[in-house]
């Protein structure tokens, strides 16, 4: 069994990094957004421990996520300038999808239905059918500023403020689309929920095999759901501290706590990886609801992370973090990203205790 390797990209970029994903067809290929304002593509070189620099591309304001479309030669982003837009990663041609009232928070990709979903500030979704650019988006209205997307293949989760959590189908939001007037379609979420945790949530992440979702928040916690509406699956859900330190005792001991600031699930075995503002990285297997293993502590807060499309790869993003202080906040010579390549088995669950 070959052994774990980890190195560092080279030529990160300058600012706080908001998102990082691999390429749905190359596990090689990843994508970097970053407040600098720029989109970066790397290329991680086979059988070596690096990873080159291919093209960054600019936008006019910083980036808040990043996300691949059907192939590793499309891209979407979303902007603090309000917009959705598509890279053509080939040519660097962008084009705008659609325009919110406010930044756009988060854009996930459907390749089961080609359609990009974009949450934004402004309280709205977009629904984009993306293989009609020019066709105009479904607004769908949020009770709440959205925080955190995440799809599965027939789900997409939006958890918002007042732990406000909206579940929607994706098979009914690709039928509105096809409808001969889809602005006039009326959506309702599949299922509303509470969250499971108490503080704003900081992440959500799709299970690969489409049973439910993993969320965290800003108090070093991680909740488990499963999608089905039984009494049976939602006895199953629950919620674990993550991601806090000791205090010393001179300064009357506890729990230093930290945000959770990323969530990702393997794509092959299940289980799931979170980072957070400690500077930790652990792997987690929800169905046996136990940690596997935790990595060693970077410099800085683990801002977001990444599994290859076969789980080959884990991205890992370092850059400062709020955790501290927002006075005199620089990040420059601090922002770097960490691809581990995993051993054979080094994320399968070891199946309940």
């Amino acid at each position: 069994m070959a052994p774990s390797t980890q190195f560092e990209v080279s030529q990160p970029p300058s600012d706080v990094i908001s998102a990082v994903v691999f390429a749905p067809d190359n596990t090689n290929r990843l994508l970097v957004s970053s407040w600098d304002r720029n989109v970066y593509l790397y290329e991680i070189a086979e059988g070596t421990e690096d990873a080159t620099l291919v093209n960054k591309f600019e936008h006019r304001a910083p980036i808040l996520d990043v996300c691949f479309g059907a192939n590793g030669n499309e891209a979407y982003t979303a902007g603090l300038d309000c917009s959705v837009k598509r890279i053509d990663l080939s040519t660097g041609e962008q084009t705008v999808l659609s325009t919110h009232e406010k930044p756009v928070r988060c854009v996930v990709y459907s390749p089961q239905h080609s359609m990009l979903i974009s949450a934004s500030w402004d309280h709205t979704l977009h629904v984009h059918n993306t293989s009609a650019p020019n066709s105009t988006p479904i607004t769908i209205s949020l009770p709440g500023k959205p925080h955190a997307l995440a799809a599965s293949p027939s789900k997409v989760v939006v958890a918002m403020t007042a732990r406000l959590v909206h579940i929607y189908d994706l098979p009914t939001l690709a039928s509105a689309l096809a409808s001969p007037d889809p602005a006039s379609v009326t959506i309702a979420p599949w299922q509303q929920r509470e969250s499971s945790l108490k503080f704003l949530t900081r992440a959500v992440a799709c299970m690969p095999n489409d049973a439910g979702y993993a969320t965290s928040s800003i108090e070093g916690r991680v909740a488990v759901e499963w999608f089905e509406d039984t009494a049976e699956s939602q006895a199953r859900k629950y919620a674990f501290k993550c991601h806090r330190q000791t205090a010393p005792e001179e300064e009357g001991g506890g729990d230093v706590v930290y945000p959770v600031n990323a969530l990702t699930f393997h794509p092959v075995y299940g289980t799931f990886a979170s980072g957070g503002g400690d500077g930790t990285v652990a792997l987690w297997d929800a169905e046996a609801k136990r940690r596997m293993r935790q990595y060693q502590k970077f410099p800085d807060s683990v801002a977001a992370l990444a599994f290859s499309n076969n789980g080959k790869y884990l991205a890992i993003v370092v850059c400062r973090g709020f955790e501290t202080d927002m006075e005199d906040f620089n990040s420059a010579g601090r922002t770097k990203v960490f691809i581990r390549e995993l051993g054979e088995t080094e994320a399968k669950g070891k199946g309940p205790k």
